[in-house]
């Protein structure tokens, strides 16, 4: 019994990642019937689109530090590290 729900299952399993992976849009990003896009920002004279929108900045694309420490290292004195009152 276990090997026939095995062999039933198993298409179903293949084939749903395939169907989800389809659902995806692939037109153009609008904002909803009776909106608009956001206001120019202040001192710009020109309003940005959907696609500039979602396109992440400089300050939000940061670097990730994977430097390893090779040794141990002595701890700086912290002006804030105060003992309990």
């Amino acid at each position: 019994m276990r090997d026939t729900m095995r062999t039933r299952l198993l298409p179903l399993l293949c084939v749903l990642p395939l169907a989800l992976a389809a659902c995806g849009q692939r037109a153009g990003l609008t904002p909803p019937p009776g909106q608009s896009l956001p206001t120019a920002p202040y001192g710009s004279a020109t309003r940005p689109t959907a696609d500039e929108l979602l396109t992440p900045g400089g300050i939000v694309v940061l670097e990730r530090d994977t430097e390893l420490r090779t040794q141990s290292e002595e701890r700086e004195d912290d002006p804030f590290d105060l003992p309990p009152e």
